[in-house]
């Protein structure tokens, strides 16, 4: 299995705690954050990461790379801002597969990647969304699926908007369908893929109950130097 992750970003909620580096590479417990995103990925058998990235990309090259532990890593080096879909496609031109895992590099969601792929390899899925479920989803937004989990909608964040599903940031994405030539510069791939073609794709949650925490704001961010603790060696 390969994987794609998305380390490029500015970290600009974080920039009073955390300043000069990439948003992924923001201290946690003593390691950069995107340290425990690999060792996850390592322990379960993910043998190739292509790190998309770009603000001081020179820095997460410099401290990985081209192997941790037991990855080979590769890198997409964005020019210019390419969006959350234009770095994932980026990313894609160096994945030998028909097909890679995908992760945001500024959040943890624990889930059973082999799993997830006998799920989405079963539904023939273009796209297949890692979901957690939370009691508010309001900094989220909420994503709805029908009983044969195919997705159904997508809500706008909003306050107080309870319980559901949320996307977790954990994808299995199908190389061909990516690199379709609408797919083109800068685009989200929330925003500009999945909320606009889950209609016409084949495109399935996966719902999963695993450790979940992204350190995009301070709290979080704080929160994850206690928490993380037990996942160092």
């Amino acid at each position: 299995m390969e994987a794609i992750i998305l380390a490029g970003g500015f970290g600009t909620r974080l920039k009073e705690l955390v300043s000069d580096v990439p948003k992924s590479m923001a201290i946690v417990s003593g390691r950069p954050f995107l340290e425990y995103l690999l060792d996850y990925l390592s322990a379960r058998g993910v043998g190739r990461a292509v790190l998309s990235v770009g603000y001081k990309h020179e820095i997460i090259t410099g401290h990985f790379g081209n192997r941790y532990k037991e990855m080979e890593i590769d890198y997409a080096i964005e020019t210019e801002p390419l969006g959350t879909g234009g770095g994932i496609r980026l990313a894609f031109w160096k994945i030998k597969e028909p097909r890679a895992l995908v992760l945001n590099g500024d959040s943890l969601f624990r889930v059973d990647y082999n799993a997830m792929m006998e799920f989405h390899l079963k539904k023939k899925a273009d796209a297949t969304l890692a979901l957690r479920k939370l009691k508010e989803t309001g900094r989220y937004g909420r994503v709805s699926m029908n009983r044969a989990r195919r997705i159904t909608g997508f809500a706008e964040k909003e306050e107080n908007a309870g319980p559901g599903f949320i996307n977790g940031g954990v994808y299995i994405i199908e190389k061909r369908f990516l690199m379709e030539p609408e797919f083109r510069g800068r685009f989200s791939i929330e925003k500009h893929c999945f909320e606009m073609l889950y209609t016409e794709a084949a495109m399935f949650g996966f719902p999963c109950e695993g450790y979940f925490l992204d350190i995009g704001i301070p709290g979080d961010y704080q929160k994850a130097q206690h928490e993380f603790a037990e996942f160092n060696d």
